[in-house]
């Protein structure tokens, strides 16, 4: 478990616990001023990503993202927990990470000249009870990528490429993936901000 600093704008005693071991969560929680410790949920995301495999990617998305919070949320009491999640989806097909580095490369030929769709998930808990959630989408359009990107991009980007859905991390090397994206930057990000910012003042824990 990880303590981050507090700011001005957190009106409770406690932190937000992040059910996340994502890097990306956890900066566009600091850049946004929401203080939070990270607890992560350690649930089998692939396990539950099979049992729902005929299911859709929106689903997918929210249920990872409930399983995470609750989970969390079980050994935290009267704390708010936030569990987020995210899948993509491809001409009816539903991927999340990578399993590893072949995998990686099949999909990043498949995405080639497409476009996919991310569905970003949250849901914030607090004593087993759901106290707001929300999915929001993002539309990116892959470019024509040669055999020489794919593999040089691989090679630059290493283990982090099986860290997030799609194998990319637009904010990085991954820009280089697209030639347009429709959706805002925190939901490509894997954390749509501004319905969590709204559903944390309406809790009283941020400063409104």
């Amino acid at each position: 478990m990880t303590q981050k600093s507090e700011t001005g704008f957190w009106r409770l005693k406690d932190p937000l616990v992040l059910a996340s071991n994502s890097a990306a969560r956890q900066r566009l929680l600091s850049e946004a001023g929401v203080p939070f410790i990270i607890q992560p949920a350690n649930i089998d995301e692939r396990e539950i990503e099979r049992d729902l495999n005929s299911k859709s990617a929106d689903l997918i998305a929210q249920t990872l993202a409930r399983t995470k919070a609750f989970t969390v949320s079980k050994q935290f009491k009267n704390r708010l927990v936030l569990g987020a999640d995210q899948v993509a989806s491809c001409e009816g097909k539903v991927f999340g990470k990578a399993e590893n580095i072949n995998k990686a490369r099949e999909l990043l030929f498949a995405l080639s000249g497409k476009t996919h769709r991310l569905h970003s998930a949250f849901c914030l808990v607090q004593n087993d009870t759901i106290i707001f959630q929300t999915l929001a989408h993002a539309d990116l359009h892959v470019r024509q990528m040669t055999s020489q990107f794919i593999d040089t991009y691989i090679e630059e980007m290493g283990d982090k490429i099986l860290s997030s859905a799609g194998g990319y991390q637009i904010e990085a090397l991954g820009a280089q993936l697209f030639s347009s994206i429709e959706g805002d930057h925190w939901t490509i990000m894997g954390l749509p901000i501004l319905p969590l910012l709204e559903a944390l003042r309406h809790e009283g824990a941020l400063i409104s």
